[in-house]
């Protein structure tokens, strides 16, 4: 299994790297990426269903699924029809903020209009007293986690580009792989046996360490080589909030998908990738990670 997980895993990383450079050099910021946040989206809406569902709700799968893909969507198109109006992007990598903030406006009116669907959907299905309100808190729960967060991280890379995407991504996996390493080596002290029984102390310090350590490499190499004209690496010891920060939270977002596996008595989401479980799997730390680091840059602590 181990094996077969550092194979897997190295395909994955490469595959990654092969589409973000592709993205990055495109003429149209996201043209690569938003395809695959796309089917991101349609496979972790059917994982978070079935989540949902195991815990005793029955939220509508295709108002899930729908809203899903619509706020990604959300995301790109509206800054991808400002572009072609004639608004110029802030670099041939990224969009520029009036149009991203445009984005941002359709992510939150699709999500409006979806809470708005997911009512009426309710209306429809209605027979008897009983569970209405936990199935739309539940259908409004998995757009929110999926739907809203993955679309803060399409918003990253079209503001910041390829590089503030990797720097989220490289902090909360070097984060993760801290956390295993470190908590299989040192760890005696558990942090959450309800949650997650596996999770040590000693791996939660090393998920923190491996996180800025991750956050200074990019932050020294690889944003600058590949940022829009001008990035530098932010505020001076900027990477070192970010490292924690973003660490944290995705360790925070790590326990919190092994909240939703155990209340619905789950190990993994899916099981469709041996070694890894589900997408809900890989993305677990990232989606609750990614608010925090669009702030770091929005708010010029990084990359500026």
């Amino acid at each position: 299994m181990l094996y077969w997980r550092l194979l897997l895993g190295t395909l994955i990383v490469a595959a990654l790297v092969g589409l973000c450079w592709l993205d990055h050099v495109l003429a149209v910021p996201g043209l690569v990426l938003v395809p695959l946040a796309v089917v991101l989206a349609v496979l972790a809406s059917g994982e978070i269903v079935t989540l949902v569902s195991a815990g005793g709700a029955r939220p509508l799968g295709w108002i899930v699924l729908c809203g899903n893909t619509l706020l990604v969507l959300a995301a790109w198109l509206p800054a991808a029809m400002w572009s072609r109006t004639g608004a110029v992007s802030a670099s041939p990598s990224t969009f520029s903020h009036p149009a991203v903030a445009a984005s941002a406006e359709g992510v939150l009116l699709t999500f409006g209009l979806v809470v708005l669907l997911a009512f009426v959907a309710e209306m429809y299905r209605y027979e008897k007293p009983g569970g209405v309100i936990a199935n739309l808190a539940a259908a409004v729960f998995a757009v929110g986690y999926v739907g809203v967060l993955l679309s803060v991280v399409v918003l990253l890379r079209l503001a910041y580009g390829v590089a503030a995407l990797a720097s989220l991504v490289i902090v909360v996996k070097m984060g993760d792989t801290g956390a295993y390493t470190v908590g299989r080596i040192f760890g005696r002290h558990k942090m959450a046996p309800a949650l997650s029984p596996g999770k040590t102390l000693e791996g939660a310090a090393g998920a923190m360490l491996f996180a800025c350590a991750g956050s200074w490499a990019t932050f020294a190499w690889l944003v600058p080589a590949v940022g829009p004209p001008g990035t530098m690496g932010g505020v001076p010891w900027g990477w070192l909030p970010f490292g924690l920060l973003v660490g944290l939270v995705g360790m925070v977002g790590d326990l919190a998908e092994s909240l939703l596996k155990r209340d619905g008595g789950r190990k993994d989401s899916s099981r469709w990738m041996p070694g890894f479980g589900g997408i809900l799997d890989l993305l677990d730390s990232v989606l609750p990670a990614a608010p925090v680091a669009y702030a770091c840059w929005r708010l010029a602590l990084v990359g500026t």
